[in-house]
């Protein structure tokens, strides 16, 4: 019998052993059966998933929330009470998201946001394992879109140069920067020459110290108070 993983799944290495596989617990919300079932349907055979009913219990479960055509305060209260009273790790999946609302979601701790249009099953995977790592991973467009908006807030209670320098040390700083860029960790020790490790340290010192709750936090932050 070949040996299953903490998460019952296994595979045959080439010298004949099982191996565990580990799969990434994952509990879908969604607005209607429709959704729901649609958004199961391209989970379902994905092989880092396992599909479970309640993320209570499992820690490090990450929620999957399938929004209407916008978000409204239901489906924001609902994100805030999986993500910052469950413990888990935050994927959403939208339509479209107002300006007003971005920074809600952020701060909500949502670490992956996925347009319903590009919802694959391949692409949905992407961003669960990416919110598992805490690795974040939001669409380019709406980076951009939350930088914008991050630096206008910046500019309006500022207004001025002198922005505080005193919370982030300046590798810290240098981190955020290409996090902003949107470059991922590997990409980041090659910029910097530094180890993934190093970088992960880095990204957990900070976001453990200042309690943001993962890198897109970690960006918002940044900007608000003037570090990038």
């Amino acid at each position: 019998m070949p040996m299953t993983g903490y998460w019952g799944a296994a595979v045959r290495t080439s010298s004949g052993v099982s191996a565990p596989v580990t799969t990434i617990p994952v509990a879908v919300h969604a607005p209607d059966p429709v959704s729901l079932a649609g958004v199961k349907s391209q989970l379902c055979h994905q092989p880092s998933i396992e599909l479970v009913d309640e993320v209570s219990g499992r820690p490090g479960a990450v929620a999957v929330l399938v929004a209407a055509d916008a978000l409204d305060e239901p489906t924001l209260s609902s994100l805030r009470r999986l993500i910052r009273t469950e413990g888990t790790r935050g994927v959403l999946v939208a339509s479209s998201i107002r300006e007003a609302d971005l920074l809600q979601v952020i701060e909500c701790g949502v670490g992956a946001i996925v347009w319903r249009h590009e919802a694959t099953g391949h692409r949905l995977q992407q961003a669960v394992v990416a919110a598992s790592r805490g690795d974040g991973d939001l669409p380019a467009d709406l980076l951009g879109r939350l930088i914008a908006q991050v630096g206008t807030m910046q500019r309006g209670v500022a207004g001025s140069s002198d922005a505080p320098m005193h919370g982030l040390a300046p590798r810290e700083v240098d981190v955020l920067r290409l996090v902003a860029e949107g470059m991922d960790t590997g990409e980041i020790a090659s910029k910097l020459s530094y180890s993934e490790r190093t970088v992960k340290n880095v990204m957990h010192g900070l976001t453990t110290r200042l309690r943001l709750r993962n890198r897109a936090h970690a960006v918002a932050y940044a900007l608000r108070e003037g570090y990038i």
